[in-house]
């Protein structure tokens, strides 16, 4: 059987970004300690921990290591060497972020925070094995192979991200990418005090818009929120009813995470609010461009997805932040679901970015269909 590449590998490339954004985040105010830095290695059970933390770090490395051995398992490595190279990955990975906590004066380094993340490493892996051993990857090659086209992996790992960016507060509903302001901020502070920052200051005005999008852009805001997804699903989709099902599917995804993210940020009893007329006369004219784009071929299908891509960033570079959004944001930022939202916040930012350069690959492709 002709296997196809993994989509475990560019989500485990991620997943890793992950565990270093989690264990270096707010990456400020490095300096060299006074101790040496290996000496959290040797150092007694921490006297201050909670069962969370203890849960918390097994867990949270438990996905790397299921991810580490799909991929080895999926490139032809037998089940003991990928759970051999999850463990050294996942506990070289721990040592590393470890190691670099020593530097940061908000982070403490621990032997046990090691310990528990290679257990977790681990745990994912032995996991996967018994999803393999139960013929769990064989079947789903063989779902896959009756699904999506051969190439499918990076569009695949997109559209299971999208749900996850989605999950960040987002300024419209399904309006992903609003990346630009903390770009041009981030441009700022480097360069304070440079020649070169007069030149750019036009460029990098970070001064907030008050101004509202019309009902018009909003309601196109949502429905390319929407679009560009669906188009990103037939570019992998084989051909047929699949496709429609897929698109639902979409749909389905994008609405319920929406409704997650407005309970998570406003209340379960508020879960629903984000249903505004624009944005459900959004999603329904999203919902019937793409059953409409839904037999036009791949590489036009990959045309249409980068221009709605375009529309949708540019029109969500100049949505304003509510005041609603505001205190939304400020709630994530400052921690209240720990360090998932940088998980979220990354991948609401970068997403849009992301399936512009793969739907660009895939427009210069050669194949059709």
């Amino acid at each position: 059987m002709n296997r196809q590449p993994s989509s475990a590998v560019p989500l485990a490339w991620l997943y890793a970004g992950l565990i270093v954004y989690a264990s270096l985040y707010p990456f400020g105010d490095w300096r060299v300690p006074g101790h040496s830095p290996w000496q959290f290695l040797v150092l007694p059970w921490p006297r201050y921990w909670t069962a969370f933390d203890l849960v918390a770090n097994l867990v949270g490395y438990m996905p790397l290591g299921l991810l580490i051995f799909g991929a080895c398992v999926r490139h032809g490595q037998t089940p003991g060497r990928g759970l051999l190279t999850a463990l050294l990955i996942g506990a070289l990975s721990s040592f590393a972020m470890e190691l670099l906590q020593n530097y940061l004066p908000r982070r403490v380094p621990s032997n046990l925070d090691l310990a528990l993340n290679s257990a977790g490493s681990v745990a994912g892996a032995a996991l996967g094995w018994l999803v393999h051993l139960a013929g769990g990857i064989e079947r789903w090659q063989s779902l896959r192979e009756r699904w999506f086209i051969v190439g499918s992996a990076g569009g695949l790992a997109l559209l299971l991200l999208w749900p996850v960016g989605l999950l960040f507060p987002a300024p419209v509903p399904l309006g992903l990418g609003q990346v630009l302001p903390r770009l041009q901020e981030g441009l700022l502070w480097a360069l304070q005090g440079s020649a070169v920052l007069d030149e750019l200051s036009p460029w990098l005005n970070v001064e907030p818009n008050l101004e509202p999008l019309s009902a018009g852009q909003e309601l196109a805001t949502v429905a390319l929120g929407l679009l560009a997804p669906c188009m990103v699903a037939l570019v992998v989709a084989q051909r047929g009813w699949r496709r429609f099902v897929l698109l639902i599917g979409a749909v389905l995804m994008g609405a319920a995470a929406t409704t997650l993210s407005t309970a998570m940020n406003f209340g379960p009893a508020h879960a629903l609010a984000w249903r505004t007329p624009n944005a459900e006369a959004g999603i329904a004219l999203g919902t019937l461009l793409a059953l409409l784009f839904a037999y036009v071929p791949r590489r036009v299908a990959a045309g249409i997805g980068l221009v709605a891509l375009s529309a949708l960033m540019a029109l969500v570079a100049h949505a304003p932040a509510d005041p609603y959004f505001a205190e939304s944001l400020q709630a994530w930022e400052q921690g209240r679901f720990i360090h998932f939202h940088g998980a979220a916040q990354w991948v609401g930012w970068l997403w849009p970015y992301a399936a512009l350069l793969y739907l660009l690959s895939r427009v210069a492709a050669r194949e059709e269909g």
